[in-house]
């Protein structure tokens, strides 16, 4: 079973992707969601506290195995 890190990943990369592709064919403003993903892994590094990872553990996924 995948861990909530492995999930954050995944779902961080799926959407930086996403926007990026959004921004290609459709606006620029969707490079402000790639922003707000950056910002948001940065933040997390200093406060330990990421509400991704908190809806993951709500799901049930663990930490470790």
């Amino acid at each position: 079973m995948m861990t909530i890190n492995e999930a954050l990943r995944l779902i961080a990369g799926t959407m930086i992707l996403l926007s990026l592709f959004l921004a290609l064919n459709y606006s620029q403003h969707w490079l402000w969601l790639t922003a707000f993903i950056a910002v948001n892994l940065m933040q997390s590094s200093f406060t330990k506290w990421c509400l991704m990872m908190t809806i993951l553990k709500k799901l049930g996924l663990k930490s470790r195995s």
